[in-house]
C-alpha cells in the first residue's frame, strides 16, 4: 500500500477509535455480533472492528438475514457472507426469512417488518451465543437521510435527532463517517462487496432524499448539507437528553405502576401541566408500557391529549401493538393488553352499518387529530389561509375546505342515518345522503364506512366525498378550517 493510502487507512481508523471512545462503545473483552449485509457499510465495518480487535482484545462473530426479498439476489448476498467469514476465520450465524409473510400477519410497512424480523434475530442470536454487543453499519448520510424522512412526515424532536450511535446493545461504530470515505477506504483495501439494486429503486423515499433530493440540496445550497443535518440531529439529541433528565422528577410523581403493562396518570395533574410537559410525560409512559414508541406519533400523542379534555367521564382510544389508552373518571389508564385489540372486538358484519358518535372542540386554530376506530380514519384539523387559492380550488375528496365563522362547536363526527340530508356543493335543494350516495354509484361497502361531519344538526360534510354548500369558502371568508381524513391502517 501506497504512503499516501497508508496515511489515509490510519486517519479512517483513527476517526473510528474516536466515534467508539466518544460514545463507550468498545470495552476490552468486548464479544461483537457484527451484522454484516454484504453491503459496503457493512464490509468496511467487518474489516475495522477485525483490525482493532488486538487492540481491544474483541471476540468478534458475523450475523447475516437473508430477506429473502430480491430472489436470487439475497441468496448471492449470504453466499458472499459465507465468503466473509471464511476470509476473518470468524463464526457466521445466517438465517433465511419470510419477510412478506411477516408484514402481512402483522400489518406492517415492508421497511417496518424487515426492520423488526432482523433486529429480532439480532438480539435473540447474541443472548444465545454470549455476545454483548451487536455492531450494525450505519453511516453518517444514512443519519441525514432518516432526519429528512422523519421531518418529512412530522415527527417530533425525538425523530429529528436521528440514529442513535448506541441503544442498549446496538452499537454503530460509522455512524460520523460519511459514505464517500467509506468507499474510499473499501477500494484502498481492496475489499470487496456487493451492491444492492433495490437502493437505486426511487419508488421508495429514502432513495428519493439520498440520490436526487440531497445531491440538490449540496449543489444548490449547502455543500455540506450532510453535515449539517448530522449536527442538527446530535444538537437535538442532547437536547432531547437534558430535557429527559428534567421530566424524569414529573414522571415519578405523577405516574402510579400497576403492573408491568399497566399505569395510571391523574387526569387533573396532565391538565396542569404545560402542553410539552404532558407530552412527553405520556410519550415517556407509553415508553415503559410498550418497551418503545415505534408506531406512536405525534398525532396519537395529541389525541391522548385531547381524550383528557374530553368531558366524557369514560372514553378510550386503540394505539399500534396492543397499547390501549383509557380515561375512567379522574385517571388515564395506559395498558398493554394480552391479544391485538382489533381481536378484542367482534368483527363487524361487513353488510351492517356501525353506530358511533364523538363531540370535539376544534379552538385556538390548533391543529388536532380525531381518530375514528369504527370507520378506520383519522381526521386531521388544521387553519389555513384565504390566500392560498390554488390548494384550496384544487382540493380533492379526502380534503374539506370550510368557512370557519359559520360553524358552531363542538363538531360531531357519526355514522350516517336513515335520512339524513345535506345540501351537495354546487346544488340548490338538499339531497338525502342515500341518494347521493346512489347517483353517485358509491360502493355499499364505501357507504358504510363514510361518516358524516356535523356542526350544531346539520350535516357539513359527508366525510371523504362532499361539503355542504352553506360553509363552503367565498371571498368574503375570513377563517378557514381545513379536514382532512386519512385511512389508518
Amino acid at each position: 500500500m501506497p504512503a499516501s493510502q497508508k496515511g489515509s487507512h490510519k486517519k479512517f481508523l483513527q476517526a473510528v477509535k474516536v466515534i467508539v471512545t466518544e460514545y463507550r462503545m468498545l470495552e476490552k473483552n468486548d464479544s461483537i455480533l457484527v451484522a454484516v449485509s454484504g453491503g459496503p457499510d457493512s464490509a468496511a465495518l467487518l474489516h475495522v472492528l477485525n483490525t482493532l480487535a488486538h487492540f481491544y482484545y474483541l471476540k468478534l462473530g458475523i450475523i447475516h438475514l437473508n430477506h429473502s426479498l430480491r430472489g436470487s439476489d439475497s441468496d448471492r448476498d449470504a453466499t458472499f457472507v459465507q465468503y466473509l467469514s471464511k476470509k476473518y476465520n470468524l463464526p457466521l450465524y445466517s438465517q433465511k426469512k419470510d419477510i412478506y409473510t411477516y408484514k402481512k400477519k402483522n400489518k406492517l410497512s415492508l421497511e417496518e417488518a424487515a426492520r423488526q424480523v432482523r433486529y429480532n434475530y439480532f438480539i435473540k442470536t447474541a443472548k444465545e451465543h454470549g455476545f454483548n454487543k451487536i455492531a450494525v453499519g450505519h453511516n453518517q448520510n444514512d443519519n441525514a437521510e432518516l432526519i429528512l424522512m422523519n421531518l418529512f412526515r412530522g415527527s417530533g424532536t425525538l425523530g429529528i435527532s436521528g440514529i442513535p450511535p448506541v441503544r442498549d446493545n446496538i452499537i454503530r461504530p460509522l455512524i460520523n463517517i460519511p459514505r464517500s470515505q467509506i468507499l474510499k477506504y473499501l477500494g484502498e483495501n481492496k475489499l470487496d462487496y456487493v451492491s444492492d439494486d433495490s437502493n437505486y429503486d426511487t419508488v421508495f423515499l429514502r432513495n428519493r432524499i439520498r440520490h436526487e433530493l440531497l445531491p440538490l440540496l449540496a449543489e444548490s445550497y449547502n455543500p455540506n448539507i450532510i453535515q449539517a443535518l448530522n449536527r442538527l440531529g446530535s444538537i437535538i439529541k442532547a437536547d432531547e437528553n437534558w430535557i429527559d433528565e428534567i421530566i424524569k422528577s414529573n414522571f415519578e410523581k405523577t405516574v402510579s405502576v400497576i403492573n408491568p403493562e399497566k399505569l395510571s396518570i391523574p387526569v387533573g395533574d396532565v391538565k396542569t401541566f404545560h402542553i410539552a410537559v404532558a407530552r412527553r410525560i405520556i410519550r415517556k409512559s407509553i415508553s415503559e408500557i410498550k418497551g418503545n414508541l415505534r408506531g406512536i406519533t405525534h398525532s396519537h400523542i395529541d389525541a391522548i391529549i385531547n381524550l383528557v379534555e374530553n368531558k366524557d367521564a369514560f372514553c378510550s382510544l386503540d394505539l399500534p401493538d396492543r397499547i390501549r389508552i383509557t380515561k375512567k373518571e379522574e385517571n388515564l389508564f395506559i395498558t398493554k393488553e394480552e391479544k391485538p385489540l382489533r381481536s378484542l372486538r367482534k368483527t363487524p358484519d361487513k353488510n351492517r352499518l356501525i353506530n358511533f358518535e364523538y363531540s370535539f372542540f376544534v379552538s385556538g386554530f390548533k391543529p388536532q387529530t380525531a381518530f375514528i376506530k369504527e370507520a378506520g380514519i383519522k381526521l386531521e384539523f388544521s387553519e389555513t389561509d384565504i390566500n392560498n387559492h390554488f390548494t384550496i380550488s384544487n382540493a380533492g375528496q379526502e380534503t374539506a375546505f370550510l368557512d370557519m365563522n359559520r360553524l358552531s362547536f363542538p363538531l360531531t363526527i357519526r355514522n350516517h342515518q336513515h335520512g339524513d340530508r345535506f345540501r351537495p356543493l354546487g346544488m340548490k335543494g338538499t339531497q338525502k345522503i342515500s341518494r347521493y350516495f346512489s347517483n353517485n354509484k358509491i360502493p355499499v361497502s364505501q357507504r358504510l364506512k363514510s361518516p358524516v361531519l356535523l356542526s350544531g344538526d346539520r350535516i357539513i360534510w359527508v366525510v371523504g366525498h362532499r361539503i355542504d354548500e352553506k360553509y363552503k369558502v367565498t371571498a368574503s371568508t375570513e377563517n378557514i378550517l381545513k379536514v382532512e381524513v386519512r385511512v389508518e391502517d
